[in-house]
């Protein structure tokens, strides 16, 4: 396995892409959410990248235009079709025996892959899509993300005893509660663009979704809670980061390369 770095041109703009090369016919293309740099949080995405590849299959990821070390403007995730499609074309050049790619992406990666309709990948893992309309990483979690989080600490014993000897903050518990009480909200508009986008894709697609994480749980009132294509990381944050999660994350990629 090698690491290469690479330019590729999108709408007159140069980007900046990474490589982990690998034999396999089937390759990884990661995209990355908000205005995080290739490499994701903590390196998360560069280590993710590294694990792939040494499992046999190639992996792409790059800067959209205007982050990190590509030109041009950022337009954001609802406008980077163009960025998804240039940097898929890329990937096929410089691995020129890969018949298939999965697409992966995490929050608002995951919606511009479903905006876009897969963006010309063979698979797509989305994990935790972004819903949230306006941009606002500060929106409460949904009522029902709330009840189940409660029913949750009534099972615990220790959080239990933890209430009867007042270790809880009973203004903060009663505010939850209120909010707990209240129904969802209507689905989205951009959920509503995102379920439109994702049914018109004809490959395999799995959800995933760190269940501690509250863009996740905000995806879930707004999507069938139901739908098969959904797996669960229990107790994982947005990015993954806690041992369990990230094997979990790197095992559930693997399963979708190796299903393609």
């Amino acid at each position: 396995m090698n690491r290469l770095q690479l330019n590729f041109e999108c709408k007159d703009h140069r980007l900046a892409g990474t490589i982990d090369t690998a034999l396999g016919k089937t390759g990884l293309l990661i995209v990355t959410g908000g205005n995080e740099v290739r490499a994701g949080a903590y390196s998360g995405q560069a280590s993710l990248a590294r694990d792939i590849a040494e499992a046999g299959f190639p992996v792409f990821r790059f800067d959209r235009r205007g982050v990190g070390d590509s030109e041009g403007e950022n337009r954001g995730f609802r406008k980077s079709k163009k960025d998804l499609r240039a940097a898929l074309e890329a990937f096929r050049a410089i691995s020129p025996q890969l018949e298939r790619v999965v697409g992966f992406g995490n929050c608002d990666a995951a919606s511009a892959l479903m905006l876009a309709r897969g963006a010309g990948c063979d698979s797509l893992v989305l994990s935790n899509p972004w819903t949230i309309e306006g941009g606002d990483g500060n929106a409460a979690p949904p009522p029902d993300a709330i009840r189940a989080r409660y029913l949750e600490k009534l099972k615990n014993p220790a959080e239990v005893l933890r209430l009867v000897k007042g270790g809880v903050d009973l203004r903060k518990l009663g505010r939850g509660l209120i909010h707990a009480t209240k129904s969802n909200s209507p689905q989205s508009t951009l959920a509503h663009e995102m379920a439109d986008g994702i049914a018109e894709f004809e490959g395999r697609v799995t959800f995933l979704l760190a269940t501690a994480d509250r863009t996740a749980q905000v995806f879930e009132s707004n999507w069938d809670r139901t739908d098969p294509r959904i797996r669960r990381c229990e107790g994982a944050g947005h990015s993954y980061v806690e041992p369990h999660a990230r094997v979990w994350l790197r095992d559930q990629i693997l399963d979708a390369l190796r299903a393609v």
